[in-house]
């Protein structure tokens, strides 16, 4: 899984309702330590997700350059030069991202920034950095072994390689980081049990937003990325404590019972009344599509902080009741062009959306562009459109249409 920030979330937040700050300790250099570290944590880990090994763990060390080589390789993977480009390009056309950012580089420095460990689905290995605190050492073992028990259950490289269905990959990662964030705390807690209270993740999101101050990059990221990185540990976490507390709770939230979306995640109720998203697809012609995707709830509460001016996400104008989006970004002789279909709940949800966040896309304005958000019925459900292209754009005349289906 991605290693940034894991274990310093489970020890900032650990250590902030002690009233302590993490001490460094002796640091770990030696495999055979590290090792051990890892099969003493395994049978805790275990008996707290509530899970059996069906292999045994395996573990390694490396060198921090070992480990940039690796994030170096995940990246150029996940997102290879054309998708990561296309990816940019459209964030650029909605404002989440300067046009001068280097998208690529700036991943590899976030996640490099802090990482102490991480597991590979992959080889199903869990490798720790040498050299790293002992103390955020150990929570990063506990978080990342639940990632390896969750590999032997599930097929997390699967989730991980997902493509053009980013929301639903959210609500995914959203599970799988926000149960490793409940059993790497409550693995060291002297009171297990507190972990669950809802007063405590108050405390834990005051903890996170001290931590953000002290690490360069992430703070000094765009709030999309921040909010996004920051998704699946706290809200999926918040979200396991709910399903900890629910009718559900004497089952596991995979398979068929994994959420569909962030919004199954931000609003569990939605989840257990099976308000499932539409799937939003575009008809007809692929060619010179750049990048498509999915944006969903979580998203549009950060475009929505991001268009208002907040250092966070939204968490009170969005309202909306979400059904489901589809974008996609091509490529023109002027420029790329975005076209994004939403489809919301009732018309009162479309009518809110177009006179809260449509006024604010369109003034944004980019030289040679023109920036259209309208309301259209998405399939025979209320819905809104945006296009943000080059004026010169032959596709205005023949703009794609979308329908609802699997």
């Amino acid at each position: 899984m991605k290693p940034l920030l894991s274990a310093l979330l489970a020890l900032a937040i650990a250590t902030a309702c002690r009233g302590e700050r993490p001490q460094d300790g002796d640091q770990f250099t030696a495999a055979a330590d590290f090792e051990r570290l890892v099969d003493s944590l395994a049978p805790d880990v275990a008996r707290v997700a509530g899970l059996e090994w069906r292999q045994p763990p395996r573990a390694a060390l490396r060198t921090r350059g070992e480990v940039r080589r690796y994030l170096l390789e995940k990246v150029a993977a996940e997102l290879p030069p054309e998708r990561l480009e296309g990816m940019a390009a459209s964030y650029r056309l909605l404002g989440l991202l300067p046009d001068t950012l280097d998208l690529g580089r700036l991943l590899v420095e976030l996640y490099a920034e802090q990482v102490v460990g991480y597991y590979d689905p992959d080889s199903a290995m869990l490798f720790g950095v040498q050299g790293a605190d002992p103390a955020q050492l150990r929570y990063l073992v506990a978080h990342e072994l639940t990632h390896a028990l969750q590999d032997q259950y599930l097929r997390l490289d699967s989730i991980l390689a997902m493509r053009r269905e980013s929301d639903r990959q959210a609500a995914a990662q959203a599970v799988l980081e926000g149960q490793a964030m409940i059993v790497s705390l409550q693995a060291f807690a002297p009171d297990p049990a507190a972990v669950t209270q809802p007063g405590f993740w108050d405390l834990a999101r005051g903890a996170v937003r001290e931590l953000q101050g002290g690490t360069p990059v992430f703070k000094s990221a765009p709030l999309v990325l921040r909010e996004s990185l920051l998704f699946p540990y706290l809200d999926g976490a918040e979200w396991i404590v709910w399903w900890e507390n629910s009718p559900l709770a004497d089952s596991l939230p995979y398979g068929a019972r994994m959420p569909e979306s962030s919004e199954q995640i931000l609003h569990p109720e939605r989840y257990q009344a099976g308000d499932r998203p539409l799937v939003v697809r575009f008809v007809g012609d692929t060619a010179g599509v750049l990048y498509e995707d999915t944006m969903g709830e979580l998203e549009l509460r950060i475009l929505d902080g991001q268009l208002t001016g907040r250092d966070s996400r939204s968490e009170t104008a969005l309202a909306y009741g979400w059904a489901g989006d589809r974008f996609r970004t091509v490529g023109t002789p002027d420029g790329p062009a975005l076209v994004w279909y939403l489809a919301w709940d009732d018309q009162r949800s479309a009518d809110r959306w177009l006179a809260g966040t449509g006024p604010l896309l369109r003034a944004q304005g980019r030289v040679g562009y023109r920036t259209t958000v309208e309301a259209v019925a998405v399939d025979g459900h209320p819905g809104s459109r945006v296009v943000i292209a080059p004026e010169a754009w032959s596709g205005w005349g023949a703009l794609p249409t979308v329908a609802v289906g699997d």
